[in-house]
């Protein structure tokens, strides 16, 4: 389970924001390591389905090494790499993605799923990973399905993958749901009694941000009204959705 993700009221991902349960515990550990500088773990690979906190662990990552004295660390998801190439993949531009992460502490990529088919792509992040790998720097990945399972991934990339630690993240059990829940309420400075955080479990697309989302609502709706949050105000707030 991977929790975490753009609350309102912290716009930086890190690990003190990050709401650990069981679901993406030893993802958020094996995620610690790796910022970590003892040297004991320099590769991860992360993997669940959306919404549920691979990136922000990255992005915890990221900060974490660039708040002890390390260079910046750049992160990048690969539904941005089509972009950075204006759709361009070849030979000549391919160097752009090295350049984003050259003198990097690390190399962060997001969403390895949504790597475009570009022959000429693969063979760059092949030797990303392999210059990052045999200097000892760190790679962290994520992406939907477990290395194995990856569409249109080189053989080679994917039993590198594995080489590393491979952790699951996955919040969809209630429990989880519920502490996230409270954990974006807290974010937004808003009261949510009990019964409200049943019906919006209940009545609201289980992914953060459609519950974020539905919070939000409630949280202006009572403004606007000037009045508290109660059963009756969320359901009139979330059935105007």
């Amino acid at each position: 389970m991977q929790l975490i993700f753009d609350f309102p009221a912290t716009p930086r991902y890190t690990f003190d924001n990050f709401v650990v349960c069981d679901g993406n515990r030893a993802a958020c550990l094996f995620a610690r390591k790796l910022a970590g500088n003892d040297g004991t773990e320099n590769l991860l690979y992360v993997y669940g389905p959306p919404g549920s906190g691979k990136t922000h662990l990255l992005a915890a990552v990221a900060n974490s090494l660039s708040s002890s004295g390390n260079a910046p660390a750049p992160m990048i998801s690969c539904r941005e790499i089509q972009e950075l190439y204006g759709g361009d993949f070849s030979a000549e531009r391919v160097s752009l993605l090295g350049e984003r992460f050259q003198q990097a502490p690390a190399l962060l990529l997001d969403d390895i799923h949504c790597l475009p088919d570009s022959a000429n792509l693969k063979v760059e992040i092949w030797q990303l990973f392999n210059d990052f790998y045999d200097t000892g720097r760190k790679i962290m990945i994520t992406g939907l399905a477990p290395p194995r399972e990856l569409p249109g991934l080189d053989d080679h990339l994917i039993s590198r993958l594995l080489w590393g630690l491979v952790a699951r993240v996955d919040i969809n059990d209630d429990d989880s749901r519920r502490m996230i829940l409270i954990k974006l309420a807290e974010d937004m400075q808003v009261i949510v009694p009990a019964d409200v955080a049943d019906y919006v479990l209940k009545h609201v697309r289980r992914d953060v941000p459609s519950l974020r989302s539905a919070l939000e609502r409630i949280s202006r709706f009572a403004l606007s009204e000037g009045r508290k949050v109660t059963l009756r105000l969320a359901r009139e707030a979330l059935g105007r959705m």
